[in-house]
């Protein structure tokens, strides 16, 4: 629901998008780390806490003692653990749905 939020939000600035289904393109090691590099964001950020694959993990429990680096790995793995919706912009990296920083960042 909020993807689909994010996309008429996006739509009626006008702003033209691509759209990916990262459930079934999930994003790679290499796109995660060089979108959270870019990002200036905490890595906690990344990841949809909400969904299933997240709590089958136990991940509330294990991301603290895990590195980045593993971190991005498992992101990597399955497009369900990553926070949507996710945009990649010219020198801007968004994660989840939050109005205020989109009108900030898309001004």
């Amino acid at each position: 629901m909020t993807c689909k939020r994010a996309m008429d939000w996006l739509n009626k600035q006008g702003i033209d998008y691509q759209y990916r289904d990262i459930k079934k393109e999930n994003p790679t090691f290499e796109e995660l780390k060089r979108w959270y590099g870019r990002s200036g964001l905490p890595l906690k950020r990344f990841w949809n806490t909400s969904g299933i694959p997240y709590r089958k993990l136990g991940l509330k429990n294990r991301l603290p003692d895990m590195s980045d680096e593993e971190q991005l790995r498992l992101l990597g793995t399955n497009g369900m653990l990553v926070k949507r919706p996710l945009v990649v912009g010219t020198g801007f990296v968004l994660t989840g749905f939050q109005e205020a920083e989109w009108n900030e960042q898309f001004k």
